[in-house]
């Protein structure tokens, strides 16, 4: 608990004592920003097994850039003190570590670009590639090499990567080169009205085999250290119509850790987005065949992924609408998503209005081999509407009903539960410095844990401070409740949040990607600040 402590008042002196950017010579910026998420983890009898043995964990980045006209460069550092509890990082051999996490220096000019050290890229819909940061999850798969661009006017682009990719907190042992090339067809005939255009990418991943490996390669299919992997995409936009379809094929290769045999994948993917003043509806749809593409061989977890395949689904951030997310299955799955938005607005008040939203997301197996039955089965479906009201300026509502329908076993067996989802939210503003918000969830289900039911109540002192308090309550299956309850200050480009709660085992995602986390009861201090 001192160390918690301690640390607090370290690095809050240090946040709300900085303000602003420091500016160096005529035009030379140097700006930094902080972050932690420490946790203090507490012994709970309603959870046994749940603490780990250090009973503590960190999470601290510190980014520093410098930026001089077309000149800029930068670093991060990262401490795990250890990694809290559940990351991967934390898994790594060395729990506890301080280190360099990404570096650079880069020049841009007009038409053209270089970026040596850590390298953040996608090609396309990051179907072949995709390297990036997320905290929540503990990823960061960048590339540490450089980065090339290249553009003639709004004509072409094109874009090359040279690096090895970053692995939790060391490098894999293998490398990764690739280019990504885009061509502006309504550009070049001078379409004012249309955008068209086509791009190609290609990546290929080199990792020599270790002698001194128990995997047998050659046993699994792998005749060589090469993996290759080709998109080829069309983008489309007239008005209000948006088109866009990609093609992406790999070589053989293991797509998941656990894979006994390599296998040659491949996935399309296609999206049409239409929108007409107050209304816009969008549709998704998706294939994957065997599309997990690790960064080495070698690895394991989350982290080890070199493409984006996220999940076709509405991300939520109530309670037990997120109570059981979907994940993608990266050996098949062919999975697509409908979203409608409409918003009726007052012609007296624009504080009045309707905004009305239906979602619809399913996924099923791709191969007749992903299951017992050796049929296609559901392993996810969602079907949801909300209506949201703003009554006038202090009053707001939100009424959101989910019907969601999951496989446990991912659709190797054919047996699905099923859970009916009710959420009201209500704010209301007493003044423009102090609201209130209430939300109030039931989920309803014959199946697995059967009912829940949660609650969240939080008080808003504008612009500064926010006080916070949840439930959320198994009624039928374990009747264990899991509460949360703190407080947020905000001050210029600073926030501090602490709180207190107990938190329930299963996976949290960020963008469609999911990392499981383990149930723990603890003391939370989180900060982020900018200077």
């Amino acid at each position: 608990m001192k160390r918690i402590l301690a640390a607090a008042a370290a690095v809050a002196a240090a946040a709300f004592s900085a303000s602003g950017q420091v500016r160096t010579g005529d035009e030379g910026q140097l700006s930094a920003s902080f972050e932690t998420n420490t946790i203090y983890y507490v012994d709970d009898k309603g959870i046994p097994g749940s603490t780990p043995d250090d009973h503590f964990g960190s999470n601290n980045y510190l980014k520093v850039d410098y930026n001089y006209r077309k000149f800029s460069a930068g670093i991060q550092i990262e401490g795990y003190f250890p990694a809290l509890y559940g990351y991967e990082i934390g898994t790594q051999e060395d729990p506890k570590k301080l280190w360099l996490g990404s570096k650079y220096i880069s020049w841009d000019d007009e038409n053209f670009s270089v970026l040596v050290g850590n390298v953040y890229e996608q090609f396309g819909n990051g179907l072949i590639f995709r390297s990036y940061e997320d905290r929540q999850l503990g990823l960061n798969n960048s590339l540490e090499g450089a980065r090339v661009s290249f553009s003639l006017s709004r004509y072409l682009t094109v874009k090359g990567v040279y690096g090895r990719p970053r692995l939790y907190t060391d490098y894999a042992g293998s490398w990764v080169r690739g280019m990504d090339l885009s061509i502006s067809i309504a550009d070049i005939f001078k379409w004012d009205s249309i955008l068209l255009s086509v791009e190609g990418s290609y990546i290929n991943r080199y990792e020599s085999l270790d002698k001194d490996s128990f995997m047998d390669f050659y046993s699994l299919g792998l005749d060589t250290p090469q993996l290759n992997m080709y998109s080829g995409r069309v983008n489309f936009g007239w008005k209000g119509l948006s088109l866009k379809g990609e093609y992406a094929t790999k070589s053989k290769d293991l797509p998941t850790s656990a894979s006994t045999k390599a296998v040659k994948g491949a996935a399309i993917y296609a999206e049409a987005i239409y929108s007409y003043k107050t209304f816009s509806i969008s549709g998704t749809y998706r294939i994957l065949d065997n599309m997990g593409t690790m960064l080495s061989l070698y690895g394991s977890g989350t982290g080890n992924a070199l493409n984006y395949l996220p999940a076709l689904t509405r991300q939520y951030t109530y309670m037990l609408a997120n109570l059981n997310p979907y994940q993608v299955n990266v050996s098949g799955e062919t999975a697509g998503q409908i979203d409608a938005y409409y918003s009726l607005r007052s012609k007296e008040s624009r504080h009045k209005y309707w905004n009305f939203h239906a979602n619809y997301s399913t996924a099923y197996t791709l191969n007749p081999s992903q299951s017992s039955t050796e049929g296609i089965q559901l392993m996810w479906s969602d079907a949801n509407v909300d209506i949201e009201r703003q009554w006038g300026r202090k009053l707001k509502t939100i009424l959101l009903f989910s019907r969601q329908e999951w496989s446990p076993s991912h659709g190797f067996e054919a047996e699905t539960y099923v859970s009916n989802i009710f959420v009201g939210d209500v704010t209301y503003k007493f003044d423009r410095k102090k609201s209130l918000r209430v939300e109030l969830q039931y989920l309803l289900s014959d199946d697995y844990e059967g009912d829940w039911a949660a609650c969240l109540a939080e008080f808003s002192f504008a612009p500064r401070w926010s006080i916070f308090a949840s439930d959320m309550y198994n009624l039928e299956g374990t009747k264990k409740n899991y509460y949360n309850a703190g407080f947020s200050y905000t001050k210029g480009r600073s926030r501090i949040q602490i709180s207190y709660g107990r938190n329930r085992a299963g996976y949290i995602c960020s963008g469609g990607v999911c990392r499981y986390s383990p149930a723990y009861t603890g003391l939370n201090f989180t900060m982020t600040t900018s200077f």
